[in-house]
């Protein structure tokens, strides 16, 4: 699958869900399967669940400096963090297993989970708390990749939304890259152990805003082939969006002074003030035509069905320009 699509041309690399994930241990998994990438690009979706240690007296302990130096040394990969945020969220998943064994600590105790021919999925509401040693290692250890990455187009922002936290709590953890004494004041009030297993409290690094930009804009527009949006150079699209410094970065980021979509003004001091609506992309490399008629057989062989079931029309959107094809993969 990686060689395919780095073949084809397409921007994205195989977007890759490690085995063993949210397991004590399985960041040798996440090694091991970094060094079988053999220098062909390789995207890891929320990183943080598979940088889990064994060390110290509860068997789990951060293993986000092995994880980074073998980043630094692999620059055919890049990952999205999966940061977890204490509060209230919801987990949602196609890993329908994975989803029926966590239904017990389901907060509150109501879940749902659907298995259909060969795919499903769950939905089980989780409460990440302060006083939980395994919660708190989890949210040190998102932190630590940040902040000890050495190359931030390789470390993108994420908190595989919801399942570790909201994007409405985006600001939060943006304070704690961006203020030292926020991680402190938050640290303070965590486990004594977590201290013990983890290496958040001797991390001084603050991100930078040229930093924080790259892992938050241009560089998932990079890796996704958005070459018109992620820089504020000629021929962008004009997606901007403008900040009032000041000393509290959880303030500043909770409330833009002004957002630009497509060079339109949509929100002035945190007030929506126009509606507008995004675009999804798709690539369209070249390919041999030949495979069409495997493809057909294959389908009609095992499911009875063509494959165009699965094509996406414009007119599903109801309006115009809502799909649009990614610059320079169009046949």
């Amino acid at each position: 699958m990686q060689h395919a699509v780095h073949n084809l041309g397409v921007p994205h690399p195989a977007h890759v869900h490690c085995n063993n994930l949210g397991i004590a241990g399985n960041i040798d998994t996440a090694i091991a399967t970094i060094e079988a990438a053999e220098g062909v690009p390789i995207h890891f979706a929320h990183i943080q669940f598979y940088g889990y240690g064994t060390e110290g007296e509860k068997g789990l302990s951060s293993g986000a400096p092995r994880l980074v130096e073998a980043l630094n040394a692999h620059p055919n990969v890049t990952v999205d963090v999966g940061q977890v945020l204490f509060g209230q969220t919801v987990t949602i998943s196609g890993d329908v297993l994975r989803q029926f064994d966590g239904r017990k600590a389901a907060s509150p105790g109501k879940w749902a989970l659907y298995q259909g021919e060969g795919n499903g999925t769950g939905v089980v509401p989780y409460k990440y708390k302060s006083k939980s040693f395994v919660n708190a290692v989890q949210w040190a250890i998102g932190l630590e990749i940040f902040l000890l990455a050495k190359n931030p187009w390789q470390v993108l922002f994420s908190t595989d939304h919801p399942n570790g936290a909201l994007f409405t709590r985006y600001p939060e953890i943006f304070g704690l890259l961006l203020d030292k004494d926020e991680r402190t004041r938050w640290l303070d009030k965590l486990p004594e152990a977590v201290r013990e297993v983890t290496n958040l409290a001797e991390i001084d690094r603050e991100l930078t805003l040229s930093e924080f930009a790259v892992m938050t804009r241009a560089g998932p527009a990079k890796l996704l082939g958005l070459t018109d949006r992620g820089h504020l150079g000629a021929g962008a699209v004009g997606d901007v969006a403008v900040y009032t410094e000041q000393s509290d970065k959880v303030a500043m980021f909770d409330r833009a002074s002004l957002v630009f979509k497509d060079g339109k003004l949509v929100v002035r001091d945190g007030q929506i003030t126009d509606i507008t609506w995004g675009t999804a992309f798709h690539a369209t490399p070249d390919y041999d035509s030949a495979i069409e008629r495997r493809v057909d057989k294959f389908y009609g062989d095992n499911y009875g069905i063509h494959p165009e079931v699965f094509d996406v029309p414009e007119g599903i959107a109801g309006r115009e320009g809502r799909f649009a094809k990614l610059p320079g993969t169009t046949s």
